[in-house]
């Protein structure tokens, strides 16, 4: 059994709980946010054609040619996470903030001093970077209209699927009252929520975890002209998102014998956890002593993953029940579903830098990224199969751009950055496009250094309380700003 059930009803690309898989599960892995060192952050990135950073061997593994000596840094970053929220016209807000040791990693540098090979270096390194932070808390709330979350559950009950899973969520909805048999239509299920609209909803999501990149890297230089470089990259992925749903209403109660489900609280806790393995490839060319030109592939990521699921569920104030049945629960037991694969797009990076007397520089990089070649695996399996379809249809190839610089003032060097990517999505929805701004200062001590960065971004998207059922969302805006600390040393 899969976890994606209801999929082909849903019908929407909204960033949802996680009752079904969706498309958003696929590009939680597939999307990456900026992280690495202060340096790296200071530019926003733009390092494709740079090198000379541990974070720059991600974009471009050839730049751990120009490392003249053996070379070290550890970096942490202090993350806050601001998501505004506007539902149905109630806005919320909800921060959260927290501290990260996100990258260490040194590099190995072999030089050639005899003269007798036109190949004068190596250099070989390994490094470690977070490559997405989970850590976040979100708050929406609003009266919806029409539409109750008890859908969900009709939905689920009707669905002739008869999964375990779904199963499970009709049996959980029957004992809480929220569904009954229509009487009018054997085998058909309706809602025990009274009609009228104007339902109270609040939504309370907190995630933690992370996505880890260990990068095993080489990279070699031919007459100090071209730098060619590899990374061989083993990814860690550790995901936890825990919601709670709330409703309530006072519409008039359902006639007759009906139930009348008052008050729904829904709770899920999501893990999913796993592996997975990719790799670059790169090169830089020195045209002029002053200008860089750099090309680099990065593979598709294969993911081995697990989902683990707990469920909860309340029923609070019910009328026309027996006397004992006013407050009801029913807890789920974990499902363990099978263990699944995801294999996120390949991207492309080209890459421009212009240096400036070797006291400033100035570095573009443009990457390419078709997320609608995103896949779940096995592919041959039917129920992947139309979820890769809708992938394919609804995700789009993608652009980013990244520019920064830097100047140096004796033992100072002053760095800023711009950066643009485009929505995952061919109508953007569901996700906007992310634009982040950055700024930086370094200091240097001789042998070693210490570089501090800030960046900024904001990104829009729709969230839907439930994965089903009702299609209502509420419009986030999720706004990072960080602060990254690095001390470096030259050995």
């Amino acid at each position: 059994m899969k976890k994606i059930f209801l999929f082909l009803l849903l019908g929407s690309s909204v960033v949802s709980i996680a009752q079904e898989t969706t498309i958003n599960d696929a590009l939680r892995y597939a999307t990456s946010n900026l992280y690495g060192t202060a340096r790296f952050r200071g530019m926003s990135g733009a390092f494709g054609a740079v090198g000379g950073d541990l974070s720059a061997i991600n974009v471009n593994p050839a730049g751990s040619a120009f490392f003249t000596n053996n070379f070290g840094s550890i970096s942490g970053t202090s993350f806050n996470i601001l998501n505004n929220s506007n539902y149905f016209g109630t806005k919320t807000k909800e921060n959260y903030s927290t501290l990260d040791l996100n990258q260490i990693g040194a590099v190995l540098v072999f030089n050639d001093k005899s003269g007798k090979s036109n190949w004068s270096k190596i250099a070989v390194a390994i490094n470690y970077e977070n490559t997405n932070n989970f850590d976040n808390n979100l708050f929406s709330a609003g009266v919806n209209p029409s539409n109750s979350i008890s859908q969900y559950f009709v939905n689920q009950a009707n669905y002739i699927a008869n999964t375990d899973f779904n199963d499970y969520q009709y049996e959980m909805a029957y004992e809480t009252y929220i569904i009954n048999e229509d009487t009018s239509t054997p085998n058909l299920y309706v809602s025990n929520v009274p009609s009228g609209g104007n339902y109270y909803q609040d939504y309370y999501a907190t995630s933690s975890g992370y996505n880890g990149k260990l990068t095993v890297n080489a990279a070699t230089s031919y007459k100090d002209k071209l730098f060619l470089g590899l990374n061989l990259n083993a990814h860690f992925t550790d995901y936890v998102l825990t919601t709670s749903l709330y409703e309530s209403n006072d519409n008039p109660a359902n006639s007759g014998a009906q139930p009348t489900v008052r008050n729904i609280i829904f709770d899920n806790q999501l893990n999913t956890y796993g592996s997975g393995l990719s790799l670059n490839v790169g090169a830089i060319y020195k045209a002029t002593e002053s200008l860089r030109l750099g090309v680099a592939y990065e593979s598709p990521t294969w993911l081995r993953l697990n989902d683990e699921l707990i469920q909860d569920l309340y029923t609070n104030g019910n009328e026309n029940v027996p006397s004992g049945d006013i407050n009801r629960y029913y807890g789920s037991p974990i499902f363990v579903f099978p263990t699944y694969k995801i294999q996120t797009p390949s991207k492309v990076t080209l890459s421009g830098a212009y240096i400036f007397n070797k006291k400033g520089l100035i570095s573009i990089d443009y990457a390419m990224k078709d997320y609608s070649n995103t896949k779940f695996k096995p592919t041959s399996e039917n129920l992947y199969r139309d979820l890769n379809i809708q992938m394919h249809n609804q995700l789009d190839n993608t652009y980013e751009l990244r520019i920064g610089g830097e100047y140096k003032i004796k033992q100072w060097s002053v760095r800023g950055g711009y950066r643009f990517e485009e929505s995952p999505y061919k109508v953007d929805y569901a996700m906007g496009d992310l634009t982040g701004y950055s700024a930086g200062l370094g200091y240097s001590f001789g042998k070693s250094k210490l570089d501090m960065a800030y960046s900024y971004d904001h990104r829009n998207y729709n969230l839907a309380f439930v994965s089903s059922g009702m299609n209502d969302t509420a419009r986030i805006r999720t706004t990072n700003n960080n602060v990254t600390l690095t001390y470096s040393v030259n050995f």
